[in-house]
Parts: structure tokens; sequence; C-alpha cells
């Protein structure tokens, strides 16, 4: 179960015939292809009166930005095992968009890996622009979005920045809420794919809330969708030899994709 503030409660049934001192969860960020394990956090599991074990992980310390497998640690022979989900109670997430976060911000969603398994998707920026609806049409997309942790202020800008690109940015002037938070822009998608010199491309969305302030990634992180690049996709325009399409990455950030025919 999650709650609100992203405590995570893991309850885990622990058959008699186990033994029960010295168990622990152990949560391992899962390190890139080729490299050791380095960080690690264990949680006890402490006993609930009917037959579980429970384990809490509170908001602090916050968990590194990445990928986190749980197991189960101790027992007779020192093991450790990875755990399967069971019921994932994750409706205190659902909602999560409409509230304002401090900073920097921490997002937790407990997942199932494609083999099975429990897992964790941790975020942690110091500042967050959260995308919420795109509107696309025959011409263009219209991105709505909202800052946490920061507001638009003079000079504000979104920019779009070509992958390999060389530096190459385009930059859009936001429509600007009455919060200061809100915002909005248009993607002309013909400017877009003309500009696309090189062929084919991926933009990646970032607002820039001031001209002084660091860029910050768009991105749609604060519900309980963990993997939103299969689950989100929206339809592709063809512009004269370009096709386009708006699409989350597998970190849950925004980029549009420019693909010339042939």
């Amino acid at each position: 179960m999650v709650d609100a503030e992203g405590r995570i409660t893991f309850d885990l049934p622990m058959p008699a015939d186990e033994e029960q001192e010295g168990r622990q969860v152990l949560l391992r960020l899962r390190p890139k292809k080729g490299q050791p394990e380095k960080t690690l956090h264990v949680l006890d599991l402490e006993p609930t009166g009917d037959g579980r074990r429970r384990a809490v992980l509170d908001g602090q310390p916050v968990l590194q930005e990445g990928r986190w497998d749980v197991y189960l640690l101790g027992g007779a022979a020192s093991e450790r095992r990875r755990l399967r989900p069971g019921p994932r109670d994750l409706r205190a997430l659902v909602a999560g968009h409409l509230r304002d976060r401090p900073t920097p911000l921490a997002v937790r969603i407990p997942y199932v890996t494609k083999d099975g398994y429990l897992a964790i998707r941790a975020w942690l920026r110091p500042a967050h622009a959260e995308a919420a609806g795109i509107d696309v049409t025959d011409r263009s997309m219209t991105v709505g979005a909202r800052l946490h942790g920061t507001s638009l202020r003079e000079g504000a800008a979104v920019r779009l920045r070509l992958r390999g690109g060389n530096g190459t940015v385009r930059t859009l002037a936001p429509r600007a809420g009455e919060d200061g938070r809100s915002f909005s822009f248009t993607v002309d998608y013909a400017d877009l794919a003309a500009e696309t010199a090189t062929g084919s491309g991926v933009w990646d969305a970032f607002v820039q809330p001031a001209p002084d302030a660091p860029l910050i990634r768009l991105a749609r992180l604060l519900d309980d969708v963990a993997d939103r690049k299969a689950v989100y996709v929206y339809p592709t325009t063809t512009i004269a030899d370009a096709v386009l399409r708006p699409y989350y990455t597998v970190d849950n950030d925004l980029s549009v994709e420019v693909t010339r025919a042939g």
C-alpha cells in the first residue's frame, strides 16, 4: 500500500514453518548493465499479530532515481529472494497531480516487472513540470502542464531540444495561467519537421521558468503509472514526408519523434 505522502507498506505472509527472526526487506537500486550493485536500503519486518510481517518505507530517506528491486532477506539459509507482488493499493497516487509538491520532488510507484516480480520506480528531481493533457490535431499538438517547486517568471520559455542535434533548440512561448504555475504551449508540426534537418530525430521537451533558471524536463510522474510509454499512445500526424508523434520515454519524460518516409 502507498499513501499520499509516498510511504510504502509491505505486508508479507510468513509460513509458520519458516524462521521468523532476522527477516528483512531489501531494496536494491538496479545497476546499469555490467555494473555492480552499489545502493541498498534495508527495512526491518515486524509482526502484525495476524501471522504476517510488515515493513514500512517512510518518506525519508528519499530513494535515488531509478528502479529498485525488492527482496526478502534472512531465514535459515541467510538467502535473499526476490518478492512477487500481491494486491497493490495505489489509490492514493491516482490524483497525485492535483497536489502541490515540495522540492526536491520525490516520487515512488510500486509496479510489477516483466518477469513478474515486485519493484519500485523512483524519481528524484530538483523541480518538476507535470505534463497533463496533450491535444493532437492534423497540424500541431498542444500540451498543458503545471510546475512544482517553482513558478513561471518574465522571460519563461519552453524549449524543445533535438537529441544529437549539436545544440539545436526550438524555443516557444508558454501561455501562463493565473497561478503562475499552470501553463500550456503549442508545437507547430510543420516548423518542427522543417528543423529536423538530419531526416529523423527526437525532440525532448523542457521548460525554463526564467531566463537564468535551469531547464526542467517535462514529464508525467504524479499518478499510479510506473511505465507510461506503452500505455499512453498518441496518434501520429503526417506533414509532407514527415510523420510526427508525441510520446513518453522509458523515464516518463515527454518527447516528440519525427520520422521521414523512407
